[in-house]
């Protein structure tokens, strides 16, 4: 049954939610391989307006875009190369290779490859019956310290600044708290913010974060 594209985010939403629920739950990125390549499918049709492909790996591929390309999508955690099966990569019209990263148990989706079989082929060598990718060398992240901040309050010796990208920071006594996520949830019992959301999950850190800004700022308290 073909999804629309708001039942196609949704799900995406969920799958998400569900990933970092068990991240929370101890259970570690090597064994929600199933569940993160549900989550690289549903982004790969949310973001070319397609459709899953009706049967799992069917003919090699996962998704169909709304222009009717076949995509094979691999969705990696831990792991540093992907394969895809030699025999039926010529049913293969495109590409996505994507990365769930994961900071302080807050998961976001990185594209590492997005391009035609035939791009994504001159960069792949074969071994045996597959064909392998391995991610180039990722680009240098921009310091933290070049992104504006967009918002800081302060709770008794705790500093939390928000960057212009959504990075939340935590500083206690001026020194840099690693991971934040232990001090904002203290700060979160004080002034009387869910550390929970909406579904029972714990927040991750910019959720959280953002939700302490908004209690702290709308009191002045800085």
């Amino acid at each position: 049954m073909a999804l629309s594209q708001v039942q196609i985010i949704q799900s995406l939403a969920e799958a998400l939610s569900w990933f970092e629920k068990e991240l929370n739950w101890g259970v570690q990125q090597a064994e929600l391989r199933h569940l993160s390549g549900r989550i690289g499918e549903l982004y790969a049709a949310m973001i070319t307006r397609g459709q899953m492909a009706l049967a799992v790996n069917q003919h090699g591929y996962d998704v169909v875009s709304a222009d009717g390309e076949r995509i094979s999508v691999k969705t990696i955690t831990t792991s540093s190369q992907v394969s895809f099966n030699l025999d039926t990569f010529d049913q293969v019209d495109r590409v996505i290779v994507l990365r769930l990263v994961v900071e302080e148990n807050e998961v976001s989706i990185e594209e590492l490859l997005d391009c035609t079989s035939a791009e994504a082929r001159s960069e792949m060598r074969a071994s045996a019956s597959k064909l392998v990718y391995t991610p180039r060398k990722l680009p240098r992240v921009r310091e933290l310290s070049d992104l504006r901040v967009t918002a800081q309050a302060v709770s008794r010796d705790i500093l939390i600044k928000q960057l212009e990208n959504g990075t939340i920071l935590v500083e206690r006594n001026g020194q840099r708290e690693t991971p934040a996520i232990p001090a904002l949830r203290e700060v979160a019992v004080a002034i009387g913010v869910d550390i929970l959301n909406s579904n029972g999950n714990p927040k991750n850190t910019r959720s959280l974060g953002a939700d302490i800004l908004t209690v702290l700022c709308s009191q002045s308290v800085w």
